[in-house]
């Protein structure tokens, strides 16, 4: 794959699937991202053996160019099918996680942030799944990592858990099914509870509803959940 776009700053990119003979850019420019960040920023950085991982057929990784250089990638990661995979937090069938990707780590340059690169990939990247093979996005993502759920929201994911990982980390799970169109709208019920109130918010994942969106109400961020 080989794409052209047009930023919002005029800038002319490619966007190009990324391999192993890549990753030293891939590492640089995630060094880049992480010392731009201020202090208790959300950022999960890789591993140089997790980024090998991916680029060596374990998942996709795709990767922005502006004068030949590396200025944003995305990545997702076909996960190991152990106790921790994200389809048992969600409930899915366990004959179904092999038909599960995890949508990973994404970094922009800072000199090229403000022009929905972000965006951009995630919306090439989810083009370049292989429907034959695969069927289920899933992802996590911290409370009040606004930037980070508005994103995956853009993608049509959904909130379908919110539990303890990774150790002691509180974290959404979303999930998009790459085969099924979500319900109108005008169809579903809606409720919003306070992104603080994280009992009535698994209290209502466990009744079957779903997080679709987020707002923020007087100064206050809320989850949209609909059923």
């Amino acid at each position: 794959m080989k794409q052209q776009h047009l930023l919002k700053n005029g800038c002319e990119i490619t966007i190009v699937r990324l391999t192993a003979a890549q990753l030293d850019e891939i590492l640089t420019l995630q060094w880049k991202v992480i010392e731009s960040l201020s202090t208790g920023s959300f950022l999960q950085p890789l591993t140089k053996e997790e980024f090998s991982t991916i680029l060596n057929g374990k998942g996709l990784m795709i990767g922005a160019y502006y004068n030949e250089q590396l200025i944003a990638f995305r990545a997702m990661l076909e996960p190991e099918l152990d106790e921790e995979h994200l389809g048992k937090d969600a409930g899915l069938p366990r004959d179904e996680w092999p038909l599960v990707l995890y949508s990973e780590i994404s970094n922009v340059d800072p000199d090229f942030q403000g022009n929905g690169l972000q965006v951009l990939l995630g919306k090439v990247l989810m083009k370049e799944v292989d429907q034959q093979q695969f069927r289920y996005i899933y992802t996590t993502v911290a409370p009040f990592n606004i930037a980070s759920l508005k994103d995956k929201f853009t993608h049509g994911m959904q909130i379908v858990a919110l539990k303890v990982k990774y150790g002691d980390l509180l974290r959404y799970i979303l999930m998009k099914d790459l085969t099924g169109p979500l319900k109108e709208q005008d169809t579903l019920d809606s409720c919003f509870v306070l992104m603080a109130d994280t009992e009535q918010q698994q209290q209502y994942l466990y009744d079957g509803w779903m997080g679709t969106g987020i707002e923020q109400v007087d100064n206050q961020w809320v989850v949209r959940f609909e059923k």
